[in-house]
């Protein structure tokens, strides 16, 4: 890695879902020992309240976040770029690891299949976070 705290950033399509969940719980389980951003490159208005309410069960808060777009300067800065079903819209440059998670869409889909996807979600990030072989704590757990 390029620079001593990792940086990751998750891409979906609207950043109303999947990589909200992917940041929030990468973030959750690093404890401060990675950098973490997520964008979309066509964001929705809004967070899909079922992801809301999914990883409120968890005891982890999307209510201040929003859907940003994905930028030229967020993907330069990241060490790993993760998409979710958006890859064609990401640019690729030298340097960088670059990672597809084929995850079904939460959009429309109810609580029960949003869990799903956020446990799926998390045993990715926790696959990620040793992968980077963060030093420091143990990996938090819920």
């Amino acid at each position: 890695m390029s620079t001593e705290q990792p940086e990751v950033l998750f891409v979906c399509v609207h950043n109303a879902g999947r990589s909200q969940m992917a940041a929030a719980l990468l973030d959750h389980h690093a404890a401060g020992r990675v950098t973490v951003r997520s964008a979309g490159s066509a964001p929705a208005d809004t967070i899909n309240p079922a992801v809301v309410e999914a990883m409120n069960e968890l005891g982890l808060d999307l209510s201040k976040e929003f859907p940003k777009p994905l930028t030229d300067e967020a993907v330069r800065a990241s060490d790993v770029v993760i998409t979710m079903g958006c890859g064609d819209a990401c640019p690729v440059y030298p340097g960088k690891r670059y990672l597809n998670w084929e995850l079904d869409d939460p959009a429309g889909q109810g609580l029960d299949a949003v869990r799903a996807i956020r446990d799926d979600i998390d045993r990715r990030v926790l696959g990620l976070l040793r992968d980077l072989a963060v030093s420091g704590q143990e990996l938090s757990e819920h």
